[in-house]
């Protein structure tokens, strides 16, 4: 699946995590945007999310990112959930187009 099909099923299929991606473009700017498709081509530790069965997005694997993820959704029951990279990491040389 290419990053258009992604990104629009993103916007056609996860309301929520469309919705952070939004905010977090407000928050820091168009970096969110290439966090979002850095994560989608499969690097790891940019972007992950999970919104009602669908998955977009790559595994963290630094740290504890996961486990603790797989936990909170268990105990409180998410119905999203979106995984952003700290603050550092969204430095890119990609054009920074949004989704």
């Amino acid at each position: 699946m290419t990053i258009e099909q992604q990104i629009a099923d993103i916007k056609g299929h996860m309301p929520e995590v469309y919705k952070s991606i939004q905010a977090k473009a407000a928050d820091i700017g168009k970096p969110a945007y290439a966090l979002v498709r850095r994560g989608l081509r499969g690097e790891p530790n940019c972007f992950y999310a999970f919104e009602r069965g669908r998955v977009v997005g790559t595994p963290f694997n630094q740290g504890d990112v996961m486990p603790e993820t797989a936990k909170y959704m268990v105990q409180f029951g998410c119905s999203h959930i979106v995984v952003w990279a700290g603050e550092g990491s969204a430095s890119t040389t990609e054009p920074e187009s949004a989704p």
